[in-house]
This record gives C-alpha cells, sequence and structure tokens, in this order.
C-alpha cells in the first residue's frame, strides 16, 4: 500500500435530460470547473475529515471500501469546491475520487472506463435508483451524451436490470454558465422514486418524459452548431416539463426567472427539489447577482473540463 494519494474530480450539470435518462432516453450533461479533491492516507482505523467512517452517514465512500479495498485501514480527507445536495453530482464526484485514491493506494493508475462501471453500481446501491450519467461525467469530464443506441463516440455501455444506456463522447463547445444554488439539500435517490412512480400510474406523466429525451437530441445538433440561442430555448423548455413532473419547486423557479432576462435559457439541473438550477449566458456577471438578489448562491462556471485526475 502506497503513502497518501490525492484524486479530484469535477462537479456536472445536465444541460438537458435530468430524469428522462433514468428512463434510458437521451441526456447531454458537462463536466464544470468546480472540483471535488479526495485524499487517502493509511491509518488506524478507517475515518472520513477525523470520523469514524460509518455506513449511515459516508455511504458513498463506505460502499467504494467495501466494494474495492482489501488492505489495511484508511483515513479520507475531502474538500469540495461545491456544496454537497446542489445538483452538481457531489455524490459522483466523491465516488469516483474515492476510486481513483483507492486505485492509486493499490498502484494502479486511472481507468476511467472502470471506475466509471464502479461508481454507477456505489451509486445504485447507496441510492436504491439511479442512472449513470453523473459518474460517467464526473469519471470522463469534458461532456456526455447518454442515449439508448450507440452512436459515435462511443466510450461505454452500461446495463442495470432492463434499462441500459450508452455512453458517448460528446464535444461541447466553450460555454459560460452561472450556477445558482437554492441552499436547500435535496437527495436525489427519493425525487427518482417520485418520479418513477408518477410514470408508472400515468400516460402524460410518460410522454413528458419522452419529450424531453427529444429536447436532448435537438440539443446535440445545436452543440455541434455552437447554436446557443437554440441550446437556451430547449434548456428553458425543458425546466417546465421537470416542473410538470414535480421535481422543481419555488425557489429554483425564482431563481430561473430572475435569470432569464440575461439569459439565452435556464433551468433547474440534477434532482431538483432544491438544488441548483443553471443559466447559459454571456453575461454572467448580471445574471450571477440576480441570483444573488433573489438569495441564490451563484456561482460562474465553464465547460470543457478534465475528469477524475490523480494529483501530484
Amino acid at each position: 500500500m502506497k503513502g497518501a494519494v490525492t484524486a479530484s474530480a469535477p462537479g456536472k450539470v445536465i444541460l438537458l435530460g435530468e430524469h428522462a435518462v433514468v428512463f434510458g432516453k437521451t441526456a447531454i450533461s458537462v463536466a464544470v470547473g468546480l472540483r471535488l479533491h479526495c485524499r487517502a492516507e493509511p491509518s488506524s482505523f478507517f475515518s472520513l475529515n477525523g470520523h469514524l467512517l460509518s455506513p449511515q452517514t459516508h455511504g458513498y465512500i463506505y460502499q467504494c471500501v467495501q466494494q474495492e479495498w482489501r488492505g489495511d485501514p484508511i483515513a479520507f480527507q475531502t474538500r469540495s469546491e461545491f456544496p454537497s445536495g446542489s445538483g452538481l453530482g457531489s455524490s459522483a464526484a466523491v465516488t469516483t475520487s474515492t476510486l481513483a485514491v483507492l486505485a492509486g493506494m493499490n498502484g494502479k493508475g486511472i481507468d476511467e472506463e472502470r471506475i466509471a462501471r464502479q461508481a454507477f453500481t456505489v451509486e445504485s446501491d447507496v441510492q436504491g435508483r439511479a442512472s449513470p450519467i453523473d459518474t460517467s461525467t464526473s469519471s470522463h469530464g469534458h461532456g456526455i451524451l447518454i442515449d439508448s443506441k450507440p452512436g459515435p463516440g462511443l466510450l461505454w455501455h452500461i446495463q442495470k436490470d432492463t434499462r441500459e444506456w450508452y455512453i458517448h463522447h460528446c464535444p461541447v463547445p466553450q460555454l459560460t454558465l452561472v450556477v445558482g444554488f437554492t441552499g436547500i439539500s435535496a437527495p436525489t435517490g427519493p425525487l427518482v422514486a417520485k418520479v418513477k412512480r408518477y410514470a408508472d400510474k400515468n400516460t402524460f406523466a410518460r410522454e413528458v418524459i419522452e419529450e424531453i429525451g427529444m429536447l436532448s437530441q435537438e440539443g446535440v445538433v445545436c452543440l455541434r452548431r455552437n447554436d446557443q440561442e437554440g441550446l437556451g430555448r430547449l434548456m428553458t423548455k425543458d425546466h417546465r416539463l421537470l416542473a410538470i413532473l414535480g421535481v422543481s419547486c419555488k425557489e429554483l423557479d425564482k431563481l430561473v426567472e430572475a435569470a432569464l432576462p440575461y439569459s439565452y435559457g435556464a433551468k433547474l439541473t440534477g434532482a431538483g427539489g432544491g438544488g441548483s438550477m443553471i443559466a447559459l449566458t454571456d453575461r454572467p456577471e448580471i445574471v450571477a447577482e440576480e441570483i444573488r438578489n433573489k438569495g441564490g448562491t451563484p456561482f460562474i462556471v465553464r465547460t470543457d473540463v478534465a475528469g477524475v485526475t490523480l494529483e501530484k
């Protein structure tokens, strides 16, 4: 076992397709320039940030250790540049960075596909139902397109029960996004389960999920053309469809409405129920100020950043 090893993984935002992706529909996600750092070193007991490692309070790291580590105890330390429960993929970032440091402790390098697969298994075990979009974005970085069939730029294929996803590299132009965090921490699992219950009982909900997937397919065309106006319109429409599914909230809607006059488009990102929204804009300072005025915490982020990385 090596000495101390440190890794980092990026946060992510879903441009289009959250919740629909859980049902195998198309979605687009991009890594953003906010990272979570994880350090691991030999210890006399398993701990996280000085506290005894617990499956109840440290589920993701605990599951990583259970599935991937057979060595002596480890002390983990994490430091995040973005809040937990903010819709920016904190659970995926902590999982992929933990798997990376465990690989480093075993004297191995980064295998992004292996980490993406392992991380999806961990998230599924902890959350109960998940899609591989967050963990694949955190592993690969840059942009990810998830679809129900293989296409150009295929990275890997993941299957669980009756669902399957083809994960592709998605070329993404440099975009300026403003993230607005509501301050409400919203766990993913219950919101995903809520949408599943709605879709199981309601044909209209299934039609909304189908339409969200179709918006994502249109979004791929906009990205290829660097058509930010078109992409923004799709994002705003996606937000309204997600609100119909019941995963928005008044705090998210307030931040979206505040950002729209100065943006190409805006929407919630991630599971919803709180967390964050994003605005695509070329006036980021103004949008950030509007979000701040409405009680949100803004982060100006840019795209096209690396995935999980071992740090020197």
